[in-house]
């Protein structure tokens, strides 16, 4: 049988063994029960196949203990604590005060639009240039900003804040990682 990658899982017989995970994601092995599990708080779910246990090949179990969950709460703390620290604050005040004004502008000029053309169908139809209407012109402009907002917003993205949201990442991966002691 093939992975989703196309290179073959299985050996000569036609067993399937489990998939390898991907390169750069961190496993622990659990020394009870043979598995691997995966401690990195960015990797949303387990693929089909990983994680699985190599003797068994049934899905891993992770043993529910006291230590486990004692660390599991201490990295839940390590997210509440970067959550209320001033880089955090920073990052999503600078989102904030980007997105709220850009929002109220849109959504202005959409109504206006709406508004003006059910109010004012005169005003609307009035040519500008041969076929050419105010109502069309608006409505161009309704995409012209879309598309001008959309930049804008990247832009801002790009310089002033995914600097910042990578590097509060990045620590809180660090912490994440020393609150559940140590594991890579």
């Amino acid at each position: 049988m093939q992975s989703s990658n196309g290179l073959p899982r299985g050996d000569a017989d036609g067993a399937e063994s489990p998939a390898e995970p991907p390169t750069g994601h961190d496993q622990v092995a659990d020394e009870t029960s043979g598995s691997v599990r995966y401690d990195d708080p960015w990797y949303d779910a387990l693929a089909s196949g990983w994680g699985e246990s190599h003797t068994a090949g049934a899905p891993a179990a992770v043993p529910a203990s006291r230590q486990g969950a004692t660390r599991a709460a201490a990295a839940a703390d390590v997210y509440l604590e970067v959550q209320r620290s001033a880089a955090f604050q920073e990052v999503r005040s600078r989102y904030r005060r980007f997105v709220v004004p850009g929002v109220a502008g849109f959504l202005a000029w959409y109504l206006a639009y709406v508004v003006t053309a059910t109010t004012a169908p005169g005003l609307m139809a009035r040519p500008v240039a041969g076929a050419v209407n105010v109502a069309m012109l608006a409505g161009l402009g309704q995409f012209l900003s879309t598309f001008l907002l959309t930049w804008a917003y990247t832009r801002h993205a790009r310089l002033r804040r995914d600097r910042a949201a990578l590097e509060l990442r990045w620590d809180t991966q660090e912490l994440t990682r020393g609150a559940r002691g140590g594991a890579l």
